[in-house]
């Protein structure tokens, strides 16, 4: 008696391999992540290791609209200061763009960047993050950036862009100051201060 190895054979002898074309064929819907399971798996790959990133991903953040016009001034920002935050007349001297990024990587981004902005000195800086219009979700995205907008330490204030810039599908920052231009600052106007004396 012939073994199922031998059965299988036989009935394949005359069976041509499909070639390969470089397509994928897998018929299966492209199932969307739920935030408990991202979350789960980042911790996953990030057990066992330090994460120094202060954002958090909490499960629920308030819903900000695809179009909504965002705009957060924390305490001790001048008005005249925002309202050129607001109409876009400061350049932006850094862009992130998370078009097509999943959340922990965006948070991960962002985190980076304003960190990297702030060491940098740099003042102004544009996060792109889309509006979200056609996900299973609108503006999901989009909120999450303004929640951790809102708790980073890094921030002083933050408006949607004006629409030549990107419009509800971008967001200005206002990077808080370092240390050593905070004390170029003190010179500068300490000496200022001498001179008009």
């Amino acid at each position: 008696m012939n073994s199922d190895d031998d059965l299988f054979r036989q009935e394949m002898a005359d069976v041509t391999p499909i070639k390969p074309d470089g397509r994928n064929h897998d018929a299966s819907p492209r199932r969307q992540d739920s935030i408990r399971e991202q979350l789960r798996r980042a911790s996953a790959v990030t057990e066992g290791k330090q994460d120094n990133n202060p954002l958090t991903v909490p499960e629920h953040v308030e819903q900000v609209g695809p179009l909504d016009i965002i705009g957060v001034k924390k305490d001790g920002v001048q008005e005249g200061v925002y309202r050129k935050l607001r109409l876009g007349k400061y350049d932006a001297q850094d862009v992130l763009d998370l078009h097509r990024v999943k959340l922990m990587a965006a948070r991960t981004l962002v985190h980076e960047f304003l960190s990297r902005a702030h060491e940098q000195n740099q003042r102004t800086v544009l996060i792109s993050h889309g509006k979200g219009l056609h996900s299973e979700r609108p503006g999901f995205l989009k909120s999450y950036v303004m929640h951790w907008l809102q708790e980073s330490h890094l921030v002083l204030a933050y408006h949607t862009a004006p629409a030549n810039r990107g419009g509800t599908g971008a967001t200005y920052v206002l990077v808080r100051k370092n240390g050593q231009a905070r004390q170029r600052n003190r010179e500068f106007f300490m000496e200022a201060g001498k001179n008009n004396r």
